[in-house]
């Protein structure tokens, strides 16, 4: 009897832990209006609600047309999750690239402002930087954990380095920076030192007529000291083809970045540094313990350890396809990653050329975090919760 009652013990135990780790549906393609579901990014409120954005694609997986923003809310950790609500619609054009993060040093603020910021454009990204049409710059903010937002404050005039507006609507470029995008994933407030209160989002942007080498194209960021009001910009990280990027605090007033490789030369992640809260970048390195097949990645700083911050990264860990997604945790701040933790890959269900892609991670518990991502050939963006400590 003592020994069924162990075998009984140990399968409920086993079978807990398997549901620990399956992933929930957020967003099921061709389901809540919209036949693509793109772009993930998640953060978690003071109180603990989890806020998960994603492209809303109306009529189809086109990165350009009729494209809103959409979100959904969790109250238990990301098991289930709230029926859609629209935060930002262009009207048949596109309205994308949600990068969400909470102000919690506003004063006017106590209990925290979400800003989401975002990208709209009037044609295709190909189109675009050959001239042909505009990117533009937005956020919206919320007081009240996402249950209402302010009317959309164009800040493209202050990001762009800038397009300046002419008689007719047309725009001109003063510096001929035409594509324009934010990281994708969430942006990141600084939370110590001497840029605290900092709120940064990384970006990207092409510049002059398009290089078949995808050369036109390098990283950024943008950065607000003063709650939303006014924006400078960062310098431009000086690696050609330097593309889609996050950014994390570490010790010291420092940041750091990373970006896709748009060349696709070296399939690895490219790292910029910052001693300056982002300002200017002093170290620019390919971090070849991060494959990468050309795709979009996401870091996050989770605590402190010995003076050092501990940073997750998470990104589809392959040469050649989309897929094998990967969480990593740095001790540190990013020169090596001493733990590798596999999140989902194709050959767990089966064959799919792009079965895990685009992710972004968010801080669960000193011991959890918590991974949105699409899934499938983006039939689906899913949210799992992996225990890393």
């Amino acid at each position: 009897m003592r020994h069924i009652l162990f075998i009984l013990k140990v399968f409920i135990l086993f079978s807990l832990r398997l549901s620990a780790q399956e992933a929930s549906q957020v967003f099921i393609s061709g389901t809540e209006g919209h036949k693509s579901y793109r772009i993930p990014a998640v953060i978690r409120l003071p109180d603990g609600k989890l806020l998960a954005f994603a492209e809303g694609r109306v009529n189809g997986s086109n990165d350009f047309g009729d494209i809103n923003i959409v979100m959904k809310s969790s109250i238990d950790n990301g098991k289930t999750w709230s029926s859609l609500i629209t935060i930002a619609d262009y009207d048949k054009l596109q309205a994308g690239n949600p990068a969400p993060v909470t102000d919690l040093t506003d004063p006017l603020f106590p209990q925290g402002r979400i800003f989401l910021f975002y990208n709209t454009g009037n044609n295709h990204e190909g189109e675009v930087r050959k001239g042909n049409g505009f990117r533009e710059v937005w956020y919206k903010t919320s007081a009240d954990g996402g249950k209402n937002w302010a009317d959309p404050v164009n800040i493209t005039t202050m990001v762009h380095r800038p397009y300046q507006p002419q008689a007719n609507s047309a725009y001109i470029f003063s510096e001929d920076w035409r594509s324009y995008a934010n990281t994708p994933g969430h942006a990141m407030q600084f939370v110590n030192g001497p840029y605290r209160g900092r709120i940064l989002i990384a970006a990207n942007h092409s510049k002059g007529d398009p290089d078949k080498e995808w050369e036109d194209y390098s990283s950024h960021a943008y950065y607000t000291d003063d709650h939303g009001k006014t924006f400078n910009l960062s310098q431009s990280v000086n690696i050609p083809g330097s593309n889609e990027a996050t950014a994390a605090e570490i010790s010291g007033g420092r940041l750091i970045l990373n970006a896709r490789n748009q060349k696709g030369d070296i399939k690895a992640r490219i790292v910029a540094s910052s001693n300056n809260g982002g300002e200017t970048w002093d170290s620019l390195w390919f971090d070849n313990n991060l494959p990468d097949p050309v795709c979009e990645g996401t870091i996050l700083t989770i605590g402190q350890e010995n003076g050092k911050y501990i940073l997750a990264f998470c990104n589809a860990a392959s040469i050649t396809n989309r897929d094998n997604l990967t969480l990593r945790i740095s001790y540190d701040e990013g020169r090596t990653w001493a733990l590798t933790m596999p999140v989902d890959k194709s050959s767990d269900k089966r064959n799919s050329k792009d079965y895990t892609a685009y992710s972004d991670i968010v801080n669960i518990s000193e011991t959890e975090i918590g991974v949105l991502y699409e899934r499938d050939d983006y039939s689906e963006i899913v949210f799992k919760v992996i225990k890393w400590k």
